[in-house]
Order: C-alpha cells, then structure tokens, then sequence
C-alpha cells in the first residue's frame, strides 16, 4: 500500500507487531457500512462517477457475504481489515476499487469504524441489562416479604427481604445503563472526512456520511476526531463499574450458597462438581464472574496508559485500542448474561433466611427506636440502654424478643410488654415504610414500577 516510497520488504518481526487484522477483523460489517456511506457521498459530489459507486457498492456486499458465509481469505499481509476489504474489492471490481480511498485515510476510517462497533456492543450490553433488571425485578416481586438478615461489615444489621436486596442491583444496573447512554451519546459524532488529521482538499460532504451512519454530527475538528479514543476509555469506564457491580453479587451468590450460609441454592445448570470430591456443588458461574471484573477493570487502565503520553495527532500506539477493549466488551455481556441466569435460577431457602434474620440480635436498632419513640428517650441514651439489654440477651443465650421483661426493666424500668411487638423479624421490616425502605409494600410498589418501566 506504500510500495512507492519504500524499496524493500519489512522486517518478519515488524510485520508480527505491526499486524492487526486477527482482531480488528471484527470491525468488518462496520468497515463495509462505512465504505458504502463513504462511496455514496463521494459520487453524489461528483468526486467520482455514479457507476463507479455503484461497482464499489455491489462489491462490498460481495465482500460481506463472503466473510459471513466464511468463504473470505483474511490475509495478515495486508495487515488490517480495511486493506484486506480494499484488496479484494480491486479483485472483484478492478480500478474502480482504488478510487474508495479518495477523500479519506485509514486514520479517520479506523476511528469511525471502531466508533460504530463500541456503538454497537452498547447496544447489546444495554439489552442485556435490561434483561437482568427484569429477572432481578421478578424475583423481588415474588419474594417481596421473604425476610432476610442484612449486614454490615458482614454482620448481621438489621432484617431486610431478599426482594429489597435484589432491588438494589437493579437500581445500579440503572446507573449502568445511564453511564453507557452518556458515552454512546458523546461518541455518535463522525470522524469520516478528517482524514489523514487535516481534512480534505476534496469537496465532501460529512454530514451526508454521518447521517447514513447514524451518526449525530460530523466531528468539529479534524485532529481530534482521529485523535480521540475518550469514546473507548468512557465506555471501558462504564464497563468497569458494570463489570464490579456484577462482581460484588457473584460474591454474595458464593457466600450464600455455601453450605455454612445456606441461604439460597443454585442448581446443576450453574453449578460445577469436582474431579476427586463427589459430594462437591460449585458455583463456578459466579466465580467466573467475579474474576472477569479483572479483566474488564484491566482493560481500562491498559488504555489509559497507551493514551497517556501521546501527542496529537494519530499514533500507531492507538492500535491497541482494540483488542482490550473487544475481549473487554464481549466478557461483560457474558457477564451479564451469565448473571441473569443465576437471577432466574437462584432459589432462596425462606426458612433458613428468616432464622438467620432472627439472629444476632438484628431488631437492636428497633428497640432503641421504640426507647426513644415511646419513653421520650434521647437516641444516644436509648442506644445505650439497648445495648446494655443485647449484652444480657447475648450472655443468657437468648434473641431479644426472647428475654424476659422483668431483665429488660432492671435496665429500663419504664419497659412495658409493648416492646415486643417491634422486636420480631417481620414486624420489624414492616416498619421500614419511609421512601426506599425494606417494608414489602415498599419493595413489591418498587418491583412492579420497574417491572411497568421495563415493559414487563
């Protein structure tokens, strides 16, 4: 491709570094899209003739069919998919093939192919999000008022319900989803027509290959638009923060379903057993999970450092944008797939979940509130009070709602039999009706508005 200026073969290693199409060959639909817009634009200006358009157009999709059939020859000679497509158009067409490249140069052509393809895998990463709120939303409409310990610290806290807990994560995948709209918002602008990095002397229209594109705009500067990677880095962002969010529920379905925890069970389509222990249930999914996180996180911070130091305009440092981010991207929406499974498979134990909410002494908090609610007390004298109370329910080995009023009155004279109707699991996540609390009629109005948000 630059035979004019160079009067011998690169160097075997240089070739081997230099080569990017067993990865950017993925870029191809985009590729292909891009150069039919490009084509279009360039007859309709009169840059070149409507029939050698129309050439280029019938051979592109030849070339399209022909990689997705699986018939086409990817040749690492050629480097890129944009030489490998560009070569076997002039196979398929002849001169007519050289004149695509009027007007542009693989710097704007990579930037907006890869901008297409990141648009893209937004795309799909925010219907699958989608898709595990709605399984995260079902299951905490159905399990609403299925009480459960909450914890800090990994401490028992104060009761919840499963469906509250589960409410949580898709409140984050909101976030999540808000995050990868604002980078695919920034980043449907077009690079095509920037060129090299100054433009071009030809009369193009940019906005025409834009809108083919659907693309926003035309980028307003010729050297940041082949310059730019913000677009990848944002959503690498996004993905990161998806990907620990994914990461931090793997976690809980590990310690959950271990059987020393026990509060919910997954079956045999996403679990593993063991080659030399038979009794062994697994959750490896989940653990894939969580390791996967480190991929993604890793990928963003390879990008950062590539980006870092490089003035303008394009470097060819950029190429490894691509291949970061492409495993980057396609682990996350296994990812998420594989976690909505686990949503849809999990079934938790009610029982041993309601037990575990009753230990620990988890309707503490509760009784201060009700010291200060009803003695008039001050929180910070009722929290003493209280936790005088749980050392004497810890050390005679009983729950609160268990301890006898006579001690409760030894500490707090003023106690009556009342107390005990705030001290029970149930009651007490009854009470957490304010906006956004654990109450079931909370979390049932919140599952159901997600579920109606959600077209379920």
């Amino acid at each position: 491709m630059w035979g004019g200026r160079f009067g011998s073969e690169p160097d075997p290693l240089m070739q081997a570094i230099n080569v990017s199409i067993d990865f950017d060959r993925h870029l191809y639909r985009q590729d292909i899209a891009a150069s039919k817009a490009h084509a279009a634009m360039l007859a309709k200006t009169g840059i070149i003739t409507a029939q050698d358009a129309k050439r280029i157009a019938h051979g592109l999709d030849t070339i399209l069919s022909e990689i997705e059939t699986g018939k086409f020859k990817f040749k690492r000679a050629l480097e890129d998919i944009h030489m490998n497509v560009e070569s076997r158009l002039g196979e398929l067409i002849g001169p007519a093939a050289g004149r695509l490249h009027t007007a542009r140069s693989r710097n704007d052509q990579v930037a907006t192919d890869f901008r297409l393809w990141v648009r893209d895998a937004i795309d799909g990463i925010d219907a699958a999000l989608a898709a595990y709120q709605r399984a995260l939303a079902q299951k905490a409409l159905k399990h609403a008022a299925t009480v459960m310990p909450g914890f800090t610290h990994l401490q028992t806290a104060q009761p919840v319900t499963f469906g509250h807990h589960l409410l949580a994560y898709v409140e984050m995948a909101a976030r999540d989803r808000s995050r990868f709209a604002d980078a695919r918002a920034r980043l449907n602008e077009s690079p095509l027509g920037a060129a090299a990095l100054a433009g071009t002397s030809f009369p193009i229209d940019r906005s025409m290959t834009a809108k083919a594109l659907g693309f926003a705009r035309p980028m307003a500067n010729s050297l940041d638009a082949v310059a730019d990677r913000d677009f990848v880095l944002e959503t690498l962002a996004a993905s990161a923060i998806t990907a620990v969010h994914l990461s931090r529920f793997a976690e809980e379905i590990v310690l959950w379903s271990s059987p020393r925890v026990g509060l919910l069970r997954l079956s045999d389509a996403f679990t593993t057993g063991s080659s030399i222990m038979p009794q062994k249930r697994n959750p490896d999914a989940a653990e894939l999970v969580r390791a996967r996180s480190g991929r993604i996180v890793g990928a963003l911070t390879s990008l950062l450092m590539v980006m870092k130091g490089l003035p303008l305009a394009y470097q060819k440092d950029m190429q490894e944008d691509k291949e970061g981010t492409m495993d980057a991207l396609g682990a996350l929406a296994v990812s998420i797939n594989a976690m909505t499974g686990m949503v849809r498979d999990m079934q938790p134990d009610v029982a041993r979940m309601q037990a575990a909410a009753s230990e620990g002494f988890a309707t503490a908090t509760d009784l201060a509130d009700w010291l200060t609610r009803t003695l008039n007390m001050p929180f910070r004298e009722a929290h003493r009070v209280t936790g005088k109370i749980v050392a004497k329910a810890s050390t005679a080995g009983v729950a609160l709602d268990k301890l006898p009023l006579k001690v409760m009155q030894a500490i707090e004279p003023r106690i009556t039999k009342a107390v005990f109707d705030v001290l029970a699991v149930d009651a007490s996540v009854k009470s957490r009706a304010v906006y956004g609390g654990a109450a079931p009629k909370n979390v049932r109005a919140q599952a159901q508005a997600w579920l109606k948000k959600l077209k379920v």
